[in-house]
């Protein structure tokens, strides 16, 4: 018998990316698959792509991503297991935040490419009598290829089942307040320490396409505004305080600057004490904790820069979770609970 809506706990999932379920080439392949055949990552008409994808780039690229993973795949050490960095801190991230929302939601986390799937995660929300469901993907700037991916992919979960939750779906929160202030104080809380300070603090954001900007993403403009606001914040000055990208794929014109080239060049120009922060990602994973904290760090060195340190991503942090219990109960849950 179905269960009456007022009857049943809401149910609040929270979506990342994902990551492969073994730092193998399999696996990683598998992962890969998935996520590089998502026609919002990739626009490339498939006649084209197809061919590219399976003749060249999954035949060569997992190795080298599988070793990527295995460099990094139990960092950071403060959240242990077995899973990939990003899937260990959600699950950390997902308890602390139904701790704070406590007996009256049931929380689960999915990924949108990878385990555990978003499918999987409604149906265990689903066997726990939720007829309604929040969607809060971890992605504070909106972008096509990650936000809107999570829409398709609750979308596609449901496609096929005769009977669908009542959903609600968070957009973005990267003007949020609480969320600048939290990104200033994990700021604060991890150069405190250090013997020495930095030259300028870069915000690396993961790239995108620039033809996808072109056609409407505001994902650019949604990163600038959050270093903006986060340098009004912290008294920074432009040249204190700025963004650049990364993680850019393919021969298109990604977002610019980018971060790989920007270190590489800023030590000639007198810049040899930098740290990074990565305000896109709500949970360290991959892009920084190996293209970062290891790549950038090495190439930033091999350029005559003279100190380096990553700031790590929200993660845990209790700002961080007050805050994505804040925006569930505000903007989600609203009228639920």
């Amino acid at each position: 018998m179905a269960l009456n809506p007022a009857q049943s706990r809401p149910g609040l999932l929270m979506v990342n990316l994902g990551s492969p379920d073994s730092p193998t080439a399999s696996d990683t392949r598998r992962y890969l698959a998935q996520f590089l055949h998502d026609y919002r990552v990739i626009d490339t008409s498939r006649w084209i792509w197809c061919p590219v994808l399976h003749g060249i780039i999954l035949r060569t690229r997992p190795k080298k991503s599988a070793e990527a993973y295995e460099s990094i795949w139990h960092e950071p050490a403060e959240f242990p297991g077995d899973e990939a960095p990003l899937i260990r801190i959600t699950r950390a991230q997902a308890a602390g935040v139904q701790a704070r929302l406590g007996d009256g939601v049931e929380v689960e986390i999915a990924m949108r490419y990878g385990n555990p799937s978003i499918g999987s995660a409604i149906d265990r929300l689903r066997e726990k009598g939720c007829t309604r469901i929040a969607v809060l993907p971890l992605y504070p700037q909106f972008a096509g290829a990650t936000t809107a991916s999570v829409y398709d992919g609750v979308a596609m979960a449901l496609e096929e089942r005769m009977d669908v939750p009542e959903l609600r779906f968070l957009r973005h929160y990267y003007d949020d307040p609480r969320y600048i202030e939290a990104l200033a104080q994990s700021i604060e809380t991890h150069l405190e320490p250090l013997d020495w300070t930095p030259d300028v603090i870069m915000t690396s954001y993961h790239g995108l396409p620039q033809s996808y900007v072109d056609k409407g993403d505001p994902y650019q403009s949604e990163c600038l505004e959050t270093t903006e606001l986060l340098r009004q914040h912290m008294g920074k000055t432009e040249e204190e305080l700025y963004a650049t990208f990364q993680s850019r794929f393919g021969p298109k014109a990604w977002l610019q600057p980018y971060t790989d080239k920007t270190l590489e060049a800023i030590p000639a120009q007198g810049v040899k004490k930098v740290a990074v922060m990565m305000p896109g990602f709500s949970a360290d994973c991959l892009e920084t904790l190996e293209e970062i904290a290891i790549e950038a760090k090495e190439s930033f060195e091999e350029h005559g820069g003279t100190h380096f340190t990553t700031i790590p991503c929200l993660n845990a942090d209790e700002l961080h979770l007050d805050l994505l219990a804040d925006l569930a109960k505000e903007r989600l849950l609203n009228g639920w609970l």
